[in-house]
């Protein structure tokens, strides 16, 4: 899809209420060291989206090294983006942990350059209640008890939600049945 027909696509977003727009890098530009050309192209769809929060993403399975991974983050919170995000969720690679770890320095080398704070979203694979806590205490540990909000951190992880309801249930029926099967002595 050309440039100018995505960004109208933002601005008619934008236009029709979206508060949050998604957009996804150039890998091209990636993966053949056009940095400037990319932070042009995020810097487009950062004046597209006007007041409208901008989570980008990398997609990360396809950037090739960690360098690139690093410069594609670095790039994109300089370009304005209010977030990064690993993937769409969809693609063969996912949110992993050295890549997550790689994107999260580079937030916190962009904190401690600039003082501004940008949001980190792993999507993808994640599935399990279990899962989310071990993306929740890797944020905590590279980036700090800051980032634990959703205004910073958030969870790509559509299936986390079956995870989380199983869960309640099992918990309800074994409460229940422990408080009214069981035997209580007196």
């Amino acid at each position: 899809t050309p440039l100018e027909t995505r960004l109208q696509e933002v601005r008619m977003a934008v236009a029709d209420g979206a508060a949050e727009i998604d957009i996804v890098i150039n890998r091209t530009l990636a993966l053949t060291g056009q940095w400037e050309a990319m932070y042009d192209e995020i810097r487009q769809f950062r004046e597209a989206c006007g007041d409208a929060h901008m989570k980008t993403i990398l997609a990360i399975g396809e950037l090739g090294t960690f360098t690139n991974v690093y410069k594609a983050s670095m790039v994109a919170m300089m370009a304005g983006s209010d977030f990064i995000k690993t993937s769409t969720g969809k693609e063969a690679v996912n949110a992993t942990y050295p890549v997550a770890i790689v994107m999260m320095r580079a937030i916190r080398d962009y904190f401690l350059y600039t003082g501004y704070k940008v949001g980190f979203k792993p999507a993808g694979g994640i599935r399990t209640a279990q899962e989310s806590l071990v993306w929740l205490n890797l944020v905590k540990e590279e980036l700090g008890n800051d980032w634990l909000c959703p205004h910073l951190f958030r969870l790509g992880a559509s299936s986390l939600l079956a995870d989380i309801e199983r869960q309640v249930r099992t918990h309800a029926c074994c409460k229940v049945l422990c408080t009214y099967s069981a035997p209580h002595p007196h």
